[in-house]
């Protein structure tokens, strides 16, 4: 029932949208090469706080690592120097591959120094957009994995730039609908009381006393508007029109996250994920 609803609803609509391969992996290799850039950009400015009586100091995260030798490694690749180069070694990686687009070594590098830059943090400095981040460029190694072991024709160049596309859609759909789910769970979710605690928390301080979302009826209503939208998120795979408004709402919510608690990794490190959402829909 709920196929043939879309169908018809595809047939009033109109034709279907078709992003094609090339477009869609130029896109996602833009829009990931400035998303992890602007990660880079982050870390070389709060570089003070990571070394000398800094905040987050290797000397005291190289406890976590139980063998000597790899202590002595760590300690000598993030020395504060040697830690820099690494970082700009990886935004001239990502300017090309935004220029010239992914090839194997270029993808290699950045795929291997971004899981180092993690391990200097922990296994993750901003949780979601870390593992986004990470689920593209392990699309993008895919890809290129692929088209180097088939030696790169037509046919093997489209199976490469599918399993790219579907992993990384498939990544971030099951994100968005694991985060409804696990919302629909939750009782505070439901009543609306856990978005409002939420917001009061935010960076610009409490929600003013008159605010719309301090009324119980409001605050339900948009943390239901949350829990259905990311449920549903699995459906957008079913038209590609359904995934680029899928898409432009994820982009507003995250815009959002990053207005009220200041994370603006997350918007881009998802956005990036979009061109490959919207491709795969369109195979429908």
């Amino acid at each position: 029932m709920l196929l043939s609803f879309f169908s018809h609803l595809n047939e009033a609509i109109g034709s279907p949208l078709v992003l094609s391969m090339p477009m869609a992996a130029r896109a996602l290799e833009i829009l990931f090469a400035w998303s992890a850039s602007i990660q880079i950009f982050e870390y070389l400015r709060m570089s003070h706080a990571m070394h000398g009586s800094g905040l987050w100091v290797w000397r005291l995260q190289r406890a976590d690592i139980p063998n000597a030798a790899l202590r002595q490694l760590f300690d000598a690749l993030y020395a504060e120097p040697v830690f820099k180069v690494l970082l700009w070694a990886r935004l001239l990686a990502l300017v090309s591959l935004a220029l010239q687009g992914s090839g194997l070594i270029n993808v290699v590098f950045l795929f291997i120094t971004h899981l180092l830059v993690l391990i200097r943090w922990r296994g993750a400095f901003n949780g979601g957009s870390d593992f986004m981040t990470l689920v593209v460029l392990t699309g993008l190694l895919l890809a290129q994995l692929i088209l180097n072991v088939t030696e790169g024709s037509l046919a093997d160049a489209d199976l490469a730039w599918r399993a790219c596309f579907w992993y990384i859609a498939i990544q971030s759909i099951t994100s968005y609908f694991v985060s409804g789910s696990v919302k629909l769970l939750r009782p505070e979710w439901r009543k609306g009381q856990a978005l409002t605690i939420f917001l009061n928390a935010a960076i610009h301080g409490p929600l003013p006393e008159k605010h719309l979302l301090r009324q119980t009826w409001m605050a339900t209503l948009a943390s239901w508007g949350f829990i259905l939208w990311e449920c549903a998120a699995p459906l957008v795979l079913l038209d590609a029109r359904w995934a680029v408004l899928f898409c432009l709402m994820a982009a507003l919510f995250h815009f959002l996250v990053f207005w009220f608690f200041g994370l603006n990794r997350f918007f881009w490190a998802w956005l990036a994920s979009f061109p490959a959402i919207v491709w795969c829909a369109g195979q429908y």
